[in-house]
């Protein structure tokens, strides 16, 4: 993907900052959790969403056999080497033994990224040692179509 694309994709996902934290929202400035936001930048990016979301739980330490998001991930997204680069979507696993159910999007390669979180809304965190901790894969949105 060009560097052009992904300075988009960062320019798009930092429009965000500032949305409220909205469960299972995704509308900008109205209220967004961390996959509404990544669907409003895919809207903005990409255009019409690939799939419906189904609806979810809130909790993190959710258990299961089943990686959902992930699975959505590699069904809509490209699966690209990890750390990942700007512009990329970065899965989390927030409890060692849940499931993977946290998402941002990478907004310097390897440094910075933009989430939606519990409590803050969108905001823009260091990739600090605890987070790249518990990233569990990386995804370009689909370039082919950007």
């Amino acid at each position: 993907m060009s560097a052009a694309k992904r300075a988009r994709i960062v320019a798009v996902a930092r429009s965000w900052i500032g949305t409220p934290y909205r469960h299972q929202a995704s509308v900008k400035q109205a209220g967004a959790d961390c996959l509404g936001l990544v669907r409003g930048v895919w809207r903005e990016v990409v255009g019409d969403e690939a799939e419906a979301a189904p609806p979810y739980s809130y909790d993190w330490g959710e258990s299961g056999r089943r990686e959902l998001l992930y699975e959505a991930a590699c069904r809509n997204l490209h699966k690209v080497d990890l750390p990942g680069r700007a512009g990329d979507v970065v899965l989390f696993r927030m409890r060692d033994k849940g499931i993977a159910k946290h998402l941002g999007v990478l907004s310097e390669d390897g440094s910075s990224f933009i989430h939606a979180f519990t409590g803050h809304g969108v905001i823009e965190n260091a990739l600090s040692l605890p987070w790249k901790r518990r990233v569990v894969a990386a995804f370009e949105f689909p370039f082919e179509r950007i």
